[in-house]
């Protein structure tokens, strides 16, 4: 039975660096995958989980698209910041208050959610760095035909 649910845990969508990894599942701190039933429940919490992020990010391409272009590097900061503030939340919210699941269960389980808090710390950071528009040059005085530019 648990070789069958290994193979059926490994065959589910790998779209996120967790499940590429293999260390949890959306709902695994409430229903450890060892049995078909819990399993069956951890992957369609995955898949709602999913569903919610992809209505996320229609939405917020949807309200870009509204707004006019964007210089590269606001877009980019923007991504950056918008991850970094996701796991912030994500990483308080379903590891440390719920308890719903853990970066990586097991030994050392707070050494890997600290990490993914810190780098949901660093990104936005990062991001507002990034996301900066650029500066316009400074005008420089100069006499061209009796005017001033």
């Amino acid at each position: 039975m648990r070789r069958v649910l290994r193979g059926e845990r490994r065959a589910g969508f790998r779209g996120v660096p967790h499940q590429i990894l293999g260390w949890h599942h959306m709902l695994s701190g409430w229903y450890p995958p060892t049995t078909a039933e819990h399993l069956h429940r951890n992957m369609v919490g995955d898949g709602l989980f999913h569903l919610l992020c992809l209505l996320f990010v229609v939405g917020g391409v949807w309200l870009l698209n509204r707004s006019g272009p964007l210089q590269a590097r606001v877009l980019w900061g923007g991504v950056l910041a918008g991850w970094g503030a996701f796991n912030l939340v994500e990483g308080v919210v379903d590891h440390h208050l719920l308890g719903v699941h853990h970066v990586r269960p097991g030994p050392h389980e707070l050494v890997y959610d600290l990490g993914f808090l810190g780098l949901g710390a660093v990104l936005p950071a990062v991001g507002v760095v990034l996301g900066r528009p650029a500066r316009r040059p400074a005008r420089r005085w100069v006499r061209t035909d009796k005017t001033w530019t």
